[in-house]
């Protein structure tokens, strides 16, 4: 069997890290690169670099990456969806639900594969995460609680730290949780002088009620990557910019002090850091997305899971712009 043929629409930030990706992936070729703003990176090779979608599309190409900022994220995949090419949409699916939702149509009703690059997702810590407690070794889940603080990103221009970041938490507390959210309640800020807000904090409730908080801002001096998944066998944590997973089982030490041995609490037990195969999560989510166009696993993050997503981060900003007022969703 032939190698997919693969086109990729921007060449940025995020664009050239997969282009890299891509051409290093078994069974795809990247064929076809485009961006109207030219190939700051350098990344495109061999390659002509295209000036638009329709360009792209006219090179022959099964499937496609779409690195484009979020406001064109629409128009880009309705184009794609239309010429029948599978396509995968760098977070978040687009600007805002309605038109998440029409996207995720078009792919459905098509029949292609339409997924959404979460790539928090395919992190080794959050996998084997996942795996661990699928497997019943942190027993009920209490609260999921997430840290995403880092210095602001040069090449955001077009969203705020919700729509950029925040996105990653929300997608990956459902996804960790197995469930959706019932409702949140958030609080924003712009301290740097730009447009759009640089940091939120976000308490939630999933539908089968377990706890979540969200601290993520643009304006921390150190990058912090942090997922703790807290239970009735004790706390999974996860740092994800290093893919390290490290499990703090809760202690069962007796009590001989008899002032406070009516005293029922949690202690401090062993202390496990798993030794993990670290892949590069990139890698990984791409070769989800070729998996799923060859029918082989559907481990790619749905379009119809990027819209839920979307509506969450929509319900976040609104909470934010009233004070804190609890939305439910």
């Amino acid at each position: 069997m032939s190698n997919l043929r693969v086109g990729l629409i921007g060449l940025g930030s995020m664009g050239r890290h997969h282009a890299r990706v891509i051409r290093e992936t078994e069974g795809v070729d990247l064929v076809a690169v485009a961006d109207p703003g030219g190939d700051r990176f350098s990344v495109a090779g061999e390659l002509e670099v295209l000036p638009d979608v329709k360009s792209l599309i006219k090179a022959g190409i099964d499937a496609a990456v779409v690195a484009v900022p979020t406001v064109y994220h629409e128009e880009t995949a309705l184009e794609l969806a239309s010429a029948g090419v599978h396509t995968m949409v760098e977070k978040p699916i687009a600007a805002d639900v309605a038109s998440g939702e029409r996207v995720a149509k078009a792919f459905r009703e098509a029949g292609l594969v339409g997924a959404v690059g979460y790539v928090e997702r395919c992190n080794p810590a959050l996998l084997e995460m996942r795996k661990r407690i699928a497997a019943g070794e942190l027993g009920k889940v209490y609260q999921i609680a997430t840290r995403r603080q880092s210095p602001f990103p040069a090449r955001i221009s077009d969203v705020g730290v919700v729509k950029d970041l925040a996105t990653h938490d929300v997608d990956l507390c459902a996804w960790v949780a197995g469930s959706h959210y019932a409702s949140v309640s958030a609080q924003t800020a712009y301290r740097s002088g730009r447009e759009h807000e640089d940091m939120v904090t976000v308490s939630g409730r999933m539908e089968n009620g377990v706890l979540v908080s969200n601290l993520v801002n643009w304006l921390t001096p150190f990058k912090d990557r942090t997922t703790i998944v807290t239970g009735e066998a004790g706390a999974f944590v996860a740092d994800t910019a290093m893919g390290d997973l490290t499990f703090y089982r809760n202690g069962e030490i007796p009590l001989e002090w008899s002032q406070i041995a009516a005293f029922r609490g949690v202690s401090e037990g062993e202390v496990t850091r798993f030794a993990l195969q670290k892949r590069e999560p990139l890698r990984v989510e791409q070769e989800n997305f070729r998996d799923a166009i060859l029918g082989i696993r559907n481990d790619h993050v749905s379009m119809d899971e990027g819209v839920q997503t979307l509506r969450v981060i929509e319900a976040i900003l609104a909470s934010a712009e009233n004070e804190g007022e609890l939305v439910k969703l």
